[in-house]
């Protein structure tokens, strides 16, 4: 299981955190979807295209590992390694996206803390930069919601 905590009010960082040890920083840009990852000591940019249903994951030689498509819809895929895994939003009144497989939950990414942004991912079965990955994806599209809210 990983966490994300809030690292400031003031911006969209968010330290990625597995056992209690630090092992990413999710780094969300403030002017479009997307932002930057710091996942051991290697960086990775995760962009999204202008409606925010799509989002890859690139490393520092450009190379994509990761893509998510549908994203914010009630049903939604992540791709990577060859591998293709399933999610669906788990209700409309609250912020938690389920992993399913032959249709069953799996696991889960959820908010923790309406009032911090925090959140935890358990995704049993996934490579842990896929898990990162998703976690990302689902704090930005997240963020992006409540920022339209507010305005």
């Amino acid at each position: 299981m990983i966490e994300a905590r809030k690292a400031s009010i003031w911006r969209n960082r968010y330290d990625i955190v597995v056992d209690g040890l630090r092992l990413a920083t999710w780094d969300a840009s403030l002017w479009k979807l997307g932002g930057e990852l710091e996942l051991d000591g290697r960086r990775y940019e995760v962009r999204a295209n202008m409606w925010g249903s799509t989002y890859g994951m690139a490393d520092q030689d450009g190379t994509r590992i990761a893509s998510a498509d549908r994203v914010g819809r009630k049903h939604w895929r992540v791709e990577a390694d060859g591998r293709t895994y399933e999610f669906r939003r788990a209700s409309m009144w609250r912020q938690e996206e389920e992993l399913l497989a032959d249709g069953r939950r799996m696991g889960s990414v959820k908010r923790t803390s309406m009032w911090r942004g925090d959140a935890v991912a358990d995704l049993p079965g996934l490579p842990l930069s896929v898990q990162v990955f998703v976690l990302a994806v689902v704090l930005a599209t997240w963020d992006a919601a409540s920022a339209a809210a507010s305005t």
